[in-house]
């Protein structure tokens, strides 16, 4: 496991995974953590003992939502907008909870103020702040992201990849996350033609 997870995050995936289990966020934070890993590795000036705490708990509020209404809770049509913001209360508050009962190592109000905003808030309140966002965000683009996004609002994958680019590469922050976007959505965008692309017949021009 610690191949995976630094050590010191160990005890706290142990403390977020029971909160997670809704809305494939289990799979989704892990995925998120290593690119916030590789976000790091290109900004060695931020601190990763917030960014990453940060991604381990930041959707831990999902869990107490009516798991019957979070398809509804996102995307251009949702019904029930005003869930992205009480995720991000309740997040905050087990976040803290958790990390108090832990007793380790980390800021906690500095994670915890990422939390509490993640989604909602327009710009970063830290360089911190903006590699969390972003590492979170760029899940959308993996083919576990395409995929799961596609299940929530039915759309095929070539659907999700424009929608990808016409939407959230925009909300990216940092320069390393709009590059690193940039090379998921080719693959992604490889895979969503591919089927279509190979069963093109041979143009005869002559």
């Amino acid at each position: 496991m610690t191949g995976f997870l630094l050590p010191r995050d160990v005890p706290i995936w142990l403390a977020a995974r029971p909160w997670l289990d809704v809305r494939s966020n289990d799979e989704h934070t892990l995925i998120s953590y290593r690119l916030g890993r590789a976000l790091l590795d290109l900004h060695v000036e931020a601190d990763s003992a917030i960014v990453l705490p940060a991604i381990l708990l930041h959707d831990v509020g999902w869990k107490m939502l009516p798991p019957e209404k979070l398809a509804l809770a996102v995307g251009p049509n949702a019904k029930h907008p005003e869930f992205q913001r009480q995720h991000e209360i309740e997040g905050a508050r087990i976040a803290r909870a958790e990390l108090e009962r832990l007793d380790l190592y980390v800021d906690i109000d500095r994670v915890v103020a990422i939390i509490d905003g993640h989604d909602t808030r327009k710009g970063a309140l830290s360089l911190e702040d903006a590699l969390m966002k972003d590492a979170d965000k760029l899940w959308r683009f993996t083919g576990h992201g395409i995929a799961t996004i596609g299940a929530w609002f039915g759309s095929n994958p070539k659907d999700t990849v424009t929608m990808l680019e016409d939407f959230v590469v925009p909300s990216l922050i940092s320069h390393a996350a709009r590059v690193m976007a940039a090379a998921l959505l080719a693959e992604g965008a490889a895979a969503a033609w591919m089927r279509d692309l190979l069963a093109m017949e041979t143009c005869d021009h002559g």
